[in-house]
């Protein structure tokens, strides 16, 4: 051969093998990697009109379809599928756990029976060999190699690792296995282009060990999701995803509440929540057997029965009270307030006494409603509102002395400095107050609510107090808080009018012609101003002047105003 040829031969081998690329293409691959490939799969995410979300990778942790993969590739989707080694299709049946910190989701595809790979017991340790196994169809993977430089805490058991690794493009969601072709990891994205040479990896144990709790539904990414979610496993959070799902439910909402029902009472068919739950949807939809066949089944497996006696009384008391008109015959406030009875006896708390005297109370029999109320008083932590609702059985019975007397027995229960659980029985009291002229009680009531709840009071609250405090004779308050409401609604001239009146009430007539003319200014079309000003103008010497603002307040239809001008000399 020549010699020159030789050498040319040489050089270019030599070149050949020193490319990075070859070096990896010949690397000898784990004896693990060619089974292990038939693991991993490319995942597609769908919104509602079909158009694609992204792309990325995941790999199996179960036998049943139990997969990993990251998080933001489902924001927004409505559906999402998963193409396997051998090219071939399955959809993502349901979500079955999440975290959003780490970007990363726990899934499962709709098929038979999946290869897992097998999640590592243990974590590697610092220095460690570790290989990244890429997604290949139909052919064997090629596993990168890499040495682990750092292990952080996550949650205790798991770990967060960093590698020294070049990884090859899209490798987010790629599995990072060790020597023995367990996976120990979940490759996620790098932070900055300087990371070229660095694979960050969420734990794999970790991964697989998501799941759903009771408050998963209240997740923003997980309401972006439209794929359908898992239960949790235990039932009492399981029974906390029922209680958010079912609040606040719109018809837009229904038709997934209804399939979660469903998925509950498949999960839990010995729990008597899912058959209430069912209930209730049936009872909005009037189909009062549905609704009945439900509640007896939940009495049929229910351990603490008492909760559904509890719950049957309601819905019967809600049907008589929306729809009495459609006639159901095992259904009626009788039947109502005995299944509340029962509950009582299985369990005698206070509440189930409560909502038996409020199905006597819609029956209008007061004193019977008045009796179960007071029965129940002292023995719970709602004494309260009982003494409320005895309260409202001598309000309808025009018993105004039982009626303010029992409002001071729920206030009572509260002692003083008041906190915050007392502001509406003092508001209650307040009105009642107010409404039996007992002005300056209701004042002092209303002074206790604003400063238990200062940000709750608005113009009205203002308003309310200032007619308290005109009946009280306490006038300088009532302009206090007649100032109050304007500085909160301006644009309202009931507020000026009030004032104009009682500073002309006061004689404090220089006041009410600048309140009077705000109040014109705020609407000029509303005859209030006008009156005010001219009855103030009239008072302070000013016949002339005051009687044109009079007319004006005769023209835009004012019955005093004509009265008023004839007793000051107008036309």
């Amino acid at each position: 051969m020549n010699k020159h040829l030789f050498h040319q031969l040489i050089a270019t081998f030599c070149l050949l093998l020193c490319s990075p690329t070859l070096l990896w293409s010949a690397t000898v691959q784990p004896a693990w990697s060619k089974k292990a490939f038939k693991s991993v799969f490319t995942l597609q995410t769908f919104d509602a009109g079909g158009s694609l979300i992204a792309s990325s990778h995941g790999f199996f942790v179960g036998k049943m379809g139990e997969a990993v993969s990251n998080l933001s590739a489902f924001k927004g989707a409505a559906r999402a599928t998963i193409i396997d080694s051998q090219g071939k299709e399955y959809g993502v049946s349901m979500i079955l756990g999440f975290n959003d910190l780490y970007d990363v989701v726990r899934f499962r595809v709709d098929t038979k029976q999946s290869i897992p790979l097998t999640v590592s017991a243990t974590h590697p340790t610092e220095g460690e060999t570790l290989w990244l196994l890429p997604y290949r169809l139909k052919k064997a993977a090629l596993c990168v190699e890499g040495q682990l430089e750092k292990s952080e805490p996550v949650a205790d058991r798991y770990a967060y690792y960093t590698l020294s690794m070049s990884t090859p493009d899209h490798a987010l969601s790629l599995p990072l296995l060790n020597a023995s072709g367990e996976v120990v990891g979940l490759c996620q994205p790098s932070s900055s282009s300087a990371d070229a040479n660095r694979c960050y990896a969420i734990g794999a144990d970790y991964a697989a060990s998501l799941k759903m709790t009771g408050l998963s539904l209240n997740h923003e990414v997980l309401r972006t999701i439209g794929i359908k979610k898992d239960l949790p496993d235990e039932l009492d959070q399981a029974v906390l995803t029922l209680y958010i799902a079912g609040t606040g439910l719109d018809s837009a909402r229904l038709g997934s509440y209804r399939q979660l029902v469903d998925d509950f009472v498949s999960k839990f068919p010995t729990a008597p929540d899912g058959y209430i739950s069912r209930a209730q949807i049936a009872l909005a939809d009037r189909d009062y057997a549905q609704a009945k066949r439900n509640m007896d089944e939940a009495l049929k497996v229910a351990t603490k029965k008492d909760d559904v006696h509890y719950s049957y009384a309601r819905m019967m008391l809600q049907k008589e009270m929306t729809d009495s008109a459609t006639p159901f015959e095992p259904w009626s406030l009788d039947a109502a307030a005995a299944e509340a009875e029962e509950a009582y006896k299985v369990n005698p708390l206070p509440a189930y006494r409560q909502l038996e005297g409020q199905i006597r109370f819609t029956q209008k029999q007061y004193d019977e409603a008045l009796r179960l109320y007071l029965s129940a008083v002292g023995k719970g932590n709602i004494d309260a509102e009982l003494y409320t609702n005895a309260a409202q059985c001598k309000q309808a019975q025009n018993d105004t002395t039982a009626y303010l007397a029992l409002l001071d027995s729920a206030v009572n229960t509260f002692s003083k400095p008041y906190l915050k659980a007392a502001a509406p029985y003092l508001l209650t009291r307040a009105y009642a107050m107010l409404s039996a002229g007992r002005f300056r009680n209701a004042f002092t009531d209303l002074n206790e609510y604003e400063q238990l709840m200062p940000t709750e009071v608005n113009d009205r609250f203002y308003y309310v107090r200032s007619q308290a405090a005109v009946g009280g004779r306490l006038f300088q308050q009532a302009l206090n808080d007649l100032d109050k409401a304007i500085g909160k609604t301006p644009s309202n001239t009931l507020y000026y009018s009030e004032k104009a009146s009682i500073e002309v009430r006061v004689g404090l007539y220089a006041q009410a012609m600048e309140t009077a003319r705000k109040c014109i200014a705020a609407d000029p079309d509303q005859s209030d101003g006008y009156l005010f000003l001219g009855l103030a103008l009239c008072l302070s010497g000013q016949q002339a002047e005051g009687c044109k603002q009079l007319e004006k307040a005769r023209d835009l239809g004012d019955n005093q105003a004509e009265a008023l001008i004839r007793k000051y000399g107008g036309k």
